[in-house]
């Protein structure tokens, strides 16, 4: 009976559901805080007098301080408690979006968004190891199910809500809105979440997930290298036109700016689907997966360019979040295939690097684009980010001998 008990404890303390849990609502919140600038650029802009470039820039300013800090900031914190350094990173992360809701100008924005960048690298790094501290080898599957859940919620509900407050009370309440939310993360995980002995380093990627070793015969330097630098070309592509999707909707597929925050909920939700939809067909192939979501980003963005029909339009959106839904797994999955078991966590790190790079300098381009050319050229600067990766990894397998 005793020994029934321990084990029923055991398996209890082996599984903790509630501090996954808030684990995933910090994720959430995190990743909402981080995308807030692309469903507020309309808004945004005409308050702060600047252009809806300029917004996307905060996105780009954002990602390249991870970029450039992650790595020297792990280091000076690595024998500071993770929780602790969970409580403080959500702590900056709180303030500087309670700031970003106050200052008056745009330079002050930039500011609090390279603050928020500061403790974006630590938090991820962090959060995104501590599944592994909190239960067993065999139960860690489950475990990062519930926190990436976190991720894709913020994909699902958290930039239709950054618009839909936008539009309802204004971008500045946006913000003040998820700075609150940001801060009671912040107190769930100082009194919900255990400390955790953090020995063992756990690479991790920009979603928080967790680098599982995949055992498969095309092991390769090449498919390695190809397969980051494949991520970051459809990062850089993705963000081009994903940060100024709300202006592409409104000005050039003439969608009312009323119905904006509902659709992009629905292209949230499209993501959700095909995440289902991976573990049940392409997730086992994630070569093939790869190459079929990145043809349909082709179609979808010649659609998506010459079309002037908003119902089709709006089709194509929602076809382009299914398949965009599904790549970034398909594409950490086809990474840890290729990767040598020696170097799985500096490859991760690459990964990671390569993400945050795609994110900051397809905002940058994006606005590049927006400015020159206006929102009808966004969806060709996806296309060439894809094709490009679709060759490479054409020529990659060419070279490869059959296993």
């Amino acid at each position: 009976m005793h020994e029934q008990s321990t084990s029923e404890a055991q398996q209890s303390k082996a599984f903790p559901v509630v501090p996954l849990l808030v684990l995933a609502l910090s994720i959430f919140v995190n990743i909402s805080i981080e995308m807030l600038p692309m469903g507020l650029v309309l808004p945004m802009s005409r308050d702060l007098g600047v252009s809806e470039s300029a917004i996307g820039l905060l996105v780009s300013v954002f990602a390249f301080t991870v970029v450039v800090s992650s790595t020297t900031l792990i280091r000076l914190t690595r024998r500071v408690p993770r929780h602790a350094l969970v409580v403080a990173v959500l702590l900056i992360f709180t303030a500087s979006c309670l700031a970003t809701a106050i200052v008056p100008t745009y330079e002050w924005i930039v500011a609090m968004r390279i603050v928020g960048g500061l403790a974006h690298g630590v938090f991820w790094t962090v959060v995104g190891a501590y599944a592994a501290y909190l239960v067993p080898p065999e139960r860690l599957g489950r475990a990062v199910a519930i926190t990436s859940a976190g991720g894709s919620l913020a994909f699902v509900l958290g930039l239709p809500l950054s618009t839909l407050l936008g539009q309802a009370v204004g971008w500045r309440w946006a913000f003040a809105v998820f700075g609150v939310a940001c801060l009671l993360a912040a107190l769930a995980v100082w009194r919900l979440l255990p400390p955790v002995d953090h020995l063992k380093d756990v690479a991790t990627t920009e979603t928080g997930s967790l680098a599982v070793p995949v055992d498969h015969p095309r092991v390769s330097m090449r498919g390695m290298v190809v397969a980051v630098v494949s991520t970051t070309l459809a990062m850089t592509g993705q963000y081009a036109f994903y940060t100024f999707i709300a202006p592409f909707l409104v000005q050039h597929a003439q969608l009312p700016e009323a119905w904006l925050s509902p659709a992009l909920l629905a292209y949230g939700i499209m993501g959700a689907v095909a995440v289902l939809l991976l573990t049940i067909w392409l997730g086992g192939r994630p070569l093939a997966g790869v190459v079929a979501c990145m043809v349909v980003m082709l179609v979808t963005m010649v659609v998506l360019a010459v079309s002037t029909v908003l119902p089709l339009t709006f089709a194509a959106v929602l076809v382009w979040g299914l398949a965009m839904g599904a790549l970034p797994p398909l594409l950490q999955t086809r990474l840890l295939e290729a990767t040598p078991e020696r170097l799985l966590q500096p490859a991760m790190a690459w990964y990671t690097t390569g993400f945050n790079t795609g994110i900051g300098g397809g905002a940058l381009l994006g606005a590049l684009a927006f400015e020159a050319w206006g929102p009808g050229s966004l969806p060709w600067v996806l296309f060439v980010g894809i094709a490009v990766s679709l060759v490479l990894i054409a020529l990659s397998r060419a070279r490869t001998p059959a296993a």
